[in-house]
């Protein structure tokens, strides 16, 4: 059963790999889409512009508008003369943020009165506007600390002291880059498997192999092993990226790690053997993989926390392989956990993985018959 099994195997990978397109959709797009996720899928805030309007002029507005200035988070676009311009610099995007020091700023902080500063965000973007509050009040709180001690002002009662732990320096490439091993692992998978049966019957060879001494169970294994490979392939190329390339650490054990990344990529391969016993075509087959992966990666916690879903979409998401392997991979590069604190995913993917492989079976069966 094996050495036929093994046959098929091989040619399905020669196959593949003989054509040129299918070449290139397993070899570039993957690369292309790990750069550009890389680098553009951060919620990092790196020189965003701001206008500074300050009517105080003063040692202590130049402080203030210095620590502003000084930061990797903002640029400078534009120094203001009146709030008018403010409207127009926000409406055209020129600005992300408008800084106005009010006159009166140095008297008040003299006189131990609070001194006004008014931010003016623009809040199309909800995400970065929020982010922009969140760095603007810790430079003006910072600011206010260090006037209080020059000026032997009062300190506050209680200081925030903050630690983030497992991303110390709270970067978001340190969350996207694992989560993006699951998503151009599933999409590969999905591509190879799910297009394997259909490219047969399209090109009419489909009905000699069902004439080979090979069984359906046999066929079924064969089809589905060389996207099983391929996959595991291309997940280690991604993650070698992320760790050397993109100096994500990798604090956990490959052992942990290539385990669930096993039963993800059974479990996948199980769901595009499903779409392959049901497409007549590979454009059909495209279809259903797109089908597919769009409410795959929504439900997953990729980009939104679960736990933000409403109740009935959370259940939903019990049934998605990608949900439990995303959280396999992220604790094992950020958290360094080990196979048996993962168990609870492991055997939601295991149990995915045997029932797509069941299904895919009875209508591979069902097709043939």
């Amino acid at each position: 059963m094996w050495r036929r099994v093994l046959a098929l195997v091989v040619k399905e990978l020669l196959a593949v790999m003989r054509d040129r397109k299918s070449r290139t959709v397993l070899i570039l797009p993957p690369l292309v889409q790990l750069v550009i996720f890389g680098y553009a899928a951060t919620y990092d805030l790196d020189r965003a512009p701001i206008a500074i309007y300050d009517q105080d002029a003063s040692e202590a507005s130049r402080d203030l508008v210095a620590r502003f200035v000084g930061s990797p988070t903002f640029h400078l676009a534009a120094t203001l003369n009146s709030a008018e311009e403010i409207d127009a610099l926000i409406d055209s995007r020129q600005i992300a943020l408008a800084l106005t020091i009010d006159r009166r700023f140095t008297r008040d902080l003299l006189t131990g009165r609070p001194a006004p500063v008014q931010v003016i965000v623009d809040g199309r973007n909800s995400n970065t506007a929020l982010l922009i509050e969140g760095y603007v009040g810790a430079i003006v709180a910072d600011f206010s600390l260090a006037w209080a001690a020059a000026h032997g002002g009062r300190a506050p009662p209680a200081a925030l002291e903050m630690r983030a732990r497992y991303n110390p320096t709270l970067s978001s490439r340190w969350f996207f880059l694992p989560s993006i091993v699951g998503l151009l692992t599933q999409i590969v998978t999905l591509l190879v498997v799910s297009l394997s049966v259909a490219r047969e019957r399209e090109t009419g060879t489909f009905d000699q192999l069902l004439v080979t001494p090979l069984r359906q169970v046999d066929i079924l294994i064969g089809k589905g092993l060389p996207g099983l490979l391929i996959g595991l392939v291309e997940a280690s190329v991604i993650v070698a990226a992320a760790v050397w390339w993109f100096e994500v650490p990798l604090r956990g054990g490959l052992i942990a790690l290539y385990l669930g990344l096993f039963l993800f990529v059974i479990a996948v391969a199980g769901v595009g053997l499903m779409i392959s016993s049901l497409a007549a075509t590979q454009q059909q087959a495209l279809l259903g993989v797109f089908l597919f992966m769009v409410p795959s990666i929504i439900l997953s916690g990729f980009a939104t926390p679960i736990a933000n879903m409403p109740a009935w979409e959370q259940q939903l998401t019990l049934i998605n392989p990608m949900r439990y392997f995303l959280v396999v991979v992220r604790a094992v590069f950020l958290e360094g956990a080990d196979v048996a604190s993962l168990a609870q995913q492991y055997w939601p993917m295991a149990a995915i993985g045997a029932v797509t492989l069941a299904a895919a079976a009875w209508l591979f069966r069902r097709r043939t018959t």
